[in-house]
């Protein structure tokens, strides 16, 4: 089968972080019919070998690394995606790949299906082959950080998780994930109050990393800041019954909605607001986002809602912390972020007894000590308004040399085939490849893949084009 064969196969299955049982077993269903030897952890990371050709058995082994998890996220009135249907189309002359209405899932699905393409293909020669198939990549690293060391024995890596075609990623920005829950209380509803939807839709997201420099809109700030004014600026005695916002970790959140109730007479004012904060929007994100806007509905409340202090907590932290770049280096087209932070989910837990906010922040710096410092500073912002707060994940950043034999064979590669040479960056998100240098001493790894733009979000597609071309090349790599 060819790899696009193969991609539309992996998109059946239902593959979240956390959630890969089904993608493991489909891996371990290919291996054994195709007569490869495989191997299986208990977080899901299968590792699938091919020896190497008559010929190629002095050469040394190539490890194909891939994960398996993917972003899961939909348009409002679709269903997150557990399978996926793939939908083909040309523009401009290019073939792409998208969804609809979700996400894609070429991050990472089109690079694994190559890799298995490559273990399917008996007629190319090859040196051993190491598929390296990793989980939870998309949420805590937990797949690639708990690998035994003696999982695969190759130390040259090629990775296909990339998404700009014409550069091959050699290092990686760190990354901190924190999760804190703060404890909300309850009150009955005053009288003479009315309710509000408060929703923040038709944002653009994207990926927290390689997206954060594009000034799209984070709708859980914004949404917030919003309640914020009306509470501070207004004197409006606002009080919350729901706020939600955000899919995924990585991701910055296209959408955000509040439920809300506000005296009658203040509901006018409001309104009011909520129109000046349209304006201010349309015109700080007249060309990143343009389709964001917040949209105010009267509803229907009349239970519980959170109480006044709760509410303010909530917003006023929401509000401290910080999303975005915070810190750049360089300037014009050397111009990179160094340190950036996203909220990404804000969610209610609806118990009873113990109701809570649940928050992610996503911190990512090509410094480890600046990441830290600021993690810690969000962490203090949490845990000063009652807050408990976890760190889920600490990946540190990631530096290759350039100069190996088999990052510039790579290079070399693209320009045999391509006619073009890829420019050796660093990317401002979190590889595996961070923890996999720690684990496997003497490991390189050089990372290349076609272009997909939008990846994290429901806007996410493959160039299929591109992707033809970075086929010839994982080929040539491994032929040679």
């Amino acid at each position: 089968m060819n790899y696009i064969e193969i991609f539309r196969q992996i998109c059946k299955v239902s593959r979240p972080s956390h959630h890969e049982g089904d993608i493991a077993d489909y891996l371990c269903n290919f291996a054994r019919e195709r007569g490869l030897d495989y191997s299986r952890d208990e977080r899901n990371c299968v590792v699938i070998r091919k020896p190497a050709s008559k010929g190629y058995e002095d050469k040394e082994p190539i490890v194909i690394l891939n994960h398996t998890d993917m972003v899961c996220v939909s348009d409002e009135g679709y269903n997150t995606p557990g399978q996926v249907t793939p939908i083909e189309c040309e523009e401009n002359g290019e073939r792409w790949m998208r969804a609809d209405h979700t996400s894609l899932g070429a991050d990472n699905g089109i690079g694994l299906a190559m890799a298995l393409a490559v273990l399917d293909d008996d007629t190319l020669p090859h040196p051993a082959l190491e598929v390296l198939c990793t989980t939870c990549e998309e949420d805590d690293m937990s797949g690639a950080a708990g690998l035994a060391p003696d999982f695969i024995k190759g130390r040259n890596v090629l990775n296909l998780d990339s998404e700009n075609y014409d550069e091959i990623t050699v290092g990686s920005a760190g990354a901190h994930i924190q999760l804190a829950h703060l404890p909300i209380k309850r009150c009955q509803m005053p009288q003479n109050y009315m309710a509000y939807e408060v929703t923040v839709q038709g944002g653009k997201g994207g990926h927290s990393g390689v997206d954060i420099d594009k000034n799209r809109g984070n709708a859980i700030k914004i949404l917030a800041n919003l309640l914020l004014v009306a509470i501070r600026q207004m004197n409006i005695k606002l009080y919350l019954v729901s706020f939600e916002g955000g899919q995924a970790y990585s991701a910055i959140p296209a959408e955000a909605e509040a439920k809300i109730v506000l005296p009658k007479e203040d509901a006018e004012g409001f309104e009011v607001l909520v129109n000046q904060c349209n304006d201010a929007i349309s015109a700080q994100y007249s060309e990143s986002d343009p389709a964001l806007h917040i949209d105010c509905e009267p509803s229907v409340w009349h239970s519980a809602v959170i109480s006044e202090e709760s509410t303010h907590v909530f917003l006023a932290s929401i509000n401290g912390i910080p999303v975005g770049v915070t810190e750049w280096s360089g300037d014009g087209d050397e111009k990179k972020v160094v340190t950036s932070n996203n909220i990404g989910v804000v969610k209610m837990h609806h118990s009873v007894a113990h109701p809570s906010f649940e928050m992610s922040t996503h911190t990512r710096s090509f410094d480890n000590e600046k990441m830290h410092s600021l993690s810690e500073n969000i962490s203090r912002i949490f845990t000063l308004v009652g807050a408990d707060v976890t760190t889920i994940l600490d990946a540190k950043p990631w530096s290759e040399d350039v100069e190996h034999p088999f990052i510039q064979k790579t290079i070399n590669t693209f320009q045999d085939i391509l006619d073009f040479k890829p420019r050796p960056v660093e990317m401002h998100f979190v590889l595996e490849a961070a923890y996999l240098v720690d684990k496997f001493p003497g490991m390189h790894i050089a990372s290349i893949g076609p272009r997909i733009i939008g990846a994290h979000s429901t806007k996410e597609c493959v160039s299929l084009t591109t992707a033809d071309n970075i086929w010839k090349v994982v080929t040539n790599i491994i032929s040679q």
